[in-house]
């Protein structure tokens, strides 16, 4: 709508194109600001051609601007009533999939599938007849936490079976798709109506969203500005055109791999380090670790790893008894080590590292209040010898693949210390 915005046009047409070969899409939209910005726009694309079109249709209109009032209002009831169907965000899923607190819960009317008890891993048949009872418009894959491939195919066959479109967020994984580590079935835009994706994460560019459609829904989702962003930013669109070109050589290809290797001798590692591994191990870039059979909540686990120079997170398990902020478990990735250089031997280093502190960690009391003398969900208690060795032990990693290489530290240090 802005005046003087034809080399911006030129950047986004220039990424979109990029976006199409890089993913083989028939269509990609570049300029969400996030995955949740690009999963509200992949929402009302499907509402606006499966809701509004047929009902302006029947009415005999050809624009919503055209509705009466109460015309309106009955279009606004539909959109409300419609149904989707996706995973539980204690399974792995994430909050923009309906999760209460998020807004896509007030959107529609959400139910969930879950992984089996037993497995932790998703049952296709459960899901198969939970859709047929429910009978959701909008049948959603894709997760945050879970470290398992879906098979893209069957799920492509349940939401026929059931007249759904079928919509994948791979935001975490897109990475490996690009790289083409996850092909076939495993490849979520061969199959699925509507993709979308952050662009940072896996696929290593800017912090955005991107949407990858069917030409079905090309037009609807064109209309994420204005329907729910108000302005693109044209710099990050120019960096993701950068990412797109970047993930598009056999050197990406090589690097998604080794994240997936690195992950698979990361879990095998901590599991030999006497932690509880989720599902037994790992098919993609990431992990969970199920603290509790220490003793631990995932907060006092984090806070434990943090304190000794390692970032992770925190993350709810399946059937998490600790809820959402104290949790149960881990999430650990391998992309950024993977960048930095490390290989196999780094990660039965880091393995060590997690399982010695992990193992001797243990809850701090509460020292004042009602509670007092309780154990703490959130602290912790450790031997200083154990979290010195373990900085050690991370130091060396660092200074062995340090982020900027060419980087002058000591001339850093003299500058900003």
């Amino acid at each position: 709508f802005y005046a003087g915005c034809d080399n911006v046009d030129t950047v986004e047409a220039r990424a979109a194109d990029l976006a199409k070969q890089l993913f083989n899409a028939e269509h990609a939209y570049v300029q969400p600001h996030s995955g949740a910005d690009a999963n509200l726009i992949a929402y009302w694309a499907i509402l606006s051609s499966k809701v509004q079109e047929p009902y302006l249709q029947q009415i005999d209109k050809k624009d919503i601007t055209a509705l009466t009032a109460s015309e309106w209002s009955e279009l606004r009831q539909l959109f409300g009533n419609q149904k989707l169907l996706a995973m539980n965000y204690y399974s792995g899923d994430h909050l923009s999939h309906g999760y209460r607190h998020n807004v896509s819960s007030r959107m529609f009317q959400v139910e969930n599938y879950d992984v089996d008890k037993d497995s932790k891993l998703l049952d296709y048949d459960v899901i198969r007849k939970q859709a047929k009872e429910f009978q959701p418009l909008i049948l959603l894959a894709g997760y945050s936490a879970y470290s398992r491939l879906i098979d893209f195919k069957i799920m492509k066959e349940i939401a026929d079976e059931v007249g759904a479109i079928l919509m994948v967020d791979m935001a975490h994984f897109s990475g490996l798709v690009a790289g083409k580590t996850l092909i076939d079935q495993y490849n979520p835009v061969e199959y699925a109506d509507i993709v979308t994706s952050t662009t940072h994460k896996t696929l290593r560019g800017p912090r955005g969203g991107m949407i990858l459609c069917k030409n079905e829904y090309t037009d609807y989702v064109n209309k994420g500005c204005p329907l729910v962003i108000g302005g693109p930013l044209p710099h990050v669109m120019a960096a993701k055109a950068v990412a797109f070109a970047e993930a598009n050589t056999i050197e990406f290809q090589q690097y998604t791999q080794s994240i997936v290797d690195n992950a698979k001798t990361f879990a095998e590692a901590c599991i030999d380090n006497g932690l509880d591994v989720l599902t037994g191990g790992t098919d993609n870039h990431l992990l969970l670790i199920d603290v509790s059979k220490l003793n631990l909540t995932g907060r006092q686990a984090e806070k434990a790893i943090r304190d000794v120079g390692i970032t992770i997170n925190r993350n709810s398990l399946p059937f998490d008894k600790n809820g959402a902020w104290y949790t149960s478990g881990l999430r650990v990735g391998t992309p950024a080590i993977t960048t930095l250089g490390m290989g196999n031997n780094e990660m039965k280093e880091i393995a060590s590292v997690f399982g010695k502190v992990l193992t001797n960690t243990s809850p701090d009391t509460i020292k004042r209040g009602k509670n007092a003398g309780s154990f703490s969900k959130a602290n912790y208690n450790i031997a200083e010898s154990i979290t010195n060795e373990a900085k050690s032990t991370v130091i060396n990693l660092l200074n062995n693949f340090p982020v900027y290489p060419e980087l002058d530290v000591e001339f850093m240090k003299r500058i900003f210390t």
